[in-house]
């Protein structure tokens, strides 16, 4: 099994797709062969089938199983906060973090339910990133610290890796993210988040339209530091291990989304062991998945974020495989498939 990188260097990580481990065809295709040999017809199952074949070419093996699903959910504060963006405090991640560990928040109950085990990594709550209106926020050598610590939190033995993060002021964070790497106006990438109103909005955009406008002409990375936060940074360091031990990712909604979108602008095939569990009601995220060329699986009207959707998205890929690997073929069935239907 391929080690993950050295995070050395960020600009580096650019040419990592090149390395690490790739989509094995073969592997998709004994899949997609299977599934026309299931008693169903053919395509009947949709994007079960699809997804199948996905985890099968991730996983390198026609008959796929997830026996170890593992969740992540990191946390971080931001400097940006100080803006007045956000109409919670901050104190208010400290205090979900707890909730989480408690077993009280909704991920725990999503987890639960589709067997994920979840771990929770605050990264250094008491120590905000700085203010992106007015310097980076972060150092490329703390970025890449960040990147290490969810790196190294991903089980090399996980089936599959779901990711959601928590924070107060990260879809700040995230608009921001989009409008450096993807253009538009801040407005387009701005949306409610907690609970922010019309006039919360249109000060966020504003707010974001003054961070990009500071950071400009940086690689797609290097956007990760000056605009990012830590458990943006954990998020990106995790899908580029899973990458390495060819563990399949489900990404959450928009904020998990936006993490990664510096990894896309750098190489779009640096995600491509990724899901997308749903489509956030944060506005920006349809736009996002435009950009990223991505599906979500689930549309649920949800935007609370902590990998709530990726959670719920997990029991689509245990049914996906629960059919893959467990119906009957025509064979073994004594049922008459369709070349002896043409006979």
């Amino acid at each position: 099994m391929p080690s993950c990188p050295e995070f050395s260097s960020l600009d580096a990580i650019a040419g990592w797709a090149e390395t690490l481990p790739a989509f094995d065809r073969a592997s998709a295709e004994a899949a997609a062969a299977r599934q026309m040999t299931l008693t169903k017809p053919p395509g009947s199952l949709g994007q079960l089938e699809a997804l199948a074949s996905f985890l099968a070419g991730w996983r390198e093996t026609g008959r796929p199983v997830i026996d170890t699903a593992q969740a992540l959910v990191f946390a971080g504060n931001h400097g940006v906060c100080a803006q007045g963006v956000n109409p919670f405090p901050q104190e208010v991640t400290a205090q979900m973090v707890a909730n989480f560990e408690a077993g009280g928040a909704a991920i725990n109950q999503l987890c639960g339910l589709s067997g994920a085990a979840l771990t929770v990594i605050a990264l250094d709550l008491d120590t905000p990133t700085a203010d992106i209106t007015e310097a980076p926020a972060m150092s490329e050598a703390d970025c890449l610290d960040a990147m290490r610590r969810g790196a190294d939190a991903v089980d090399p033995n996980a089936d599959v890796l779901l990711l959601g993060e928590m924070g107060i002021g990260n879809s700040t964070i995230s608009a921001a993210l989009c409008h450096a790497l993807f253009g538009l106006d801040a407005a387009d990438w701005v949306g409610p988040g907690t609970g922010s109103d019309a006039e919360g909005r249109q000060h966020k955009a504003e707010v974001v339209s003054r961070a990009v406008a500071r950071h400009a002409g940086l690689s797609p990375i290097q956007v990760l530091a000056a605009l990012g936060g830590r458990e943006q940074a954990a998020i990106c360091g995790a899908v580029l291990a899973a990458r390495a031990a060819r563990i399949p990712v489900l990404l959450d909604g928009y904020i998990c989304s936006a993490a990664v979108a510096p990894l896309h602008a750098a190489d779009p095939a640096l995600l491509a062991h990724c899901l997308v569990g749903h489509l956030s009601a944060e506005p920006g995220h349809a736009r996002l998945l435009d950009a990223l060329g991505k599906t979500a699986i689930l549309n649920f009207d949800m935007a609370l974020g902590e990998g709530t959707g990726a959670a719920l998205a997990l029991n689509i890929l245990r049914g996906a495989l629960a059919c893959h690997n467990g119906m009957a073929t025509f064979a073994q069935a004594g049922v008459a498939g369709a070349e002896s239907a043409e006979a």
